[in-house]
């Protein structure tokens, strides 16, 4: 494959690499900052740790314009326990040319891969932005199926303002394990039977990580309440609006996959979706 040569990532280019990144930003998502961009080009994130520690070969390069300015840029690496090259992130304005050149770039670097995955697991560039929104980067998702890529539809993203007048309950908190943030817990009888993650708000967005009810506990409305309880502490901690990432697993994958009443309920709360997300995947 032929392919322009891409200087690497400098901090001279920082300030315009943060302005193609946050041109691309989601509602709902913070600003991305100089600190979040040094840990994604380091290859470190607060979300999906352990994924990157697996990685190797970070490279993250840059293509500038004739003014020599940033006018896009790319991040990639290797996975030695699979063989497989991943696409980590991607930003140019969504310029066709510019995205496919940066993609056939990435390819051209990651020869040899028996796989090469696309946005398949969260940046720090992001709150936990696991995969692309297509609908807000249309010109990216079509180059990537231009280049063979297949999509995989994994995420309803949703947002809404706080605070949220919703009905809310009585429940205990910890700390939570793999992130910034807490645990609500209700229990019965000594047995917990809801529980619901959220994280430590950023620039103002909380985020839901979770939240589910056991089936012995279902159909009582417990999990509006913990959904309007969590809301309303993240409220308290000073976010101004609120996130989620909800799966829609089609039935066949069983009753305790179904997110049919999860997302009835986000609706039901005010949520409204932002975008789908796709992770991608093509074979050599």
């Amino acid at each position: 494959m032929s392919v322009t040569v891409l200087p690497e990532f400098t901090e001279a280019d920082a300030g315009r690499v943060l302005e193609l990144i946050n041109t691309d930003r989601l509602p709902g998502q913070p600003e991305c900052t100089a600190e979040m961009l040094r840990l994604a080009v380091s290859g470190s994130s607060p979300i999906d740790g352990a994924w990157w520690a697996e990685l190797s070969d970070l490279r993250t390069r840059v293509l500038h314009g004739a003014d020599g300015r940033p006018v896009g840029v790319v991040a990639f690496a290797r996975r030695e326990r699979d063989n497989a090259g991943v696409v980590l992130w991607l930003h140019a304005r969504e310029d066709p040319a510019r995205v496919g050149l940066l993609l056939d770039h990435a390819l051209a670097e990651l020869e040899g891969c028996a796989t090469v995955e696309a946005f398949s697991f969260a940046t720090a560039l992001s709150l936990g932005l696991e995969a692309l929104p297509v609908r807000h980067r249309p010109a990216t998702h079509a180059a990537l199926l231009e280049r063979g890529f297949t999509g995989s539809d994994l995420w309803r993203y949703m947002r809404r303002d706080l605070p949220a007048d919703l009905p809310v309950t009585g429940y205990r908190s910890e700390a939570a394990v793999d992130q910034d943030g807490l645990v609500l817990r209700i229990d019965r009888g000594g047995e917990t039977v809801a529980e619901a993650t959220i994280g430590d708000p950023v620039a103002g967005v909380g985020v839901l990580w979770w939240i589910s009810v056991q089936p012995q506990a279902r159909g009582e409305g417990l999990g509006l309440k913990l959904l309007g309880s969590a809301l309303e502490l993240l409220a308290e901690q000073g976010a101004h609006e609120a996130i989620l990432y909800v799966d829609d697993d089609a039935p066949a994958d069983g009753p305790q996959r179904s997110r049919a009443a999860a997302n009835a309920m986000y609706d039901r709360a005010g949520f409204t979706e932002v975008d789908r997300l796709y992770a991608f995947v093509r074979q050599a």
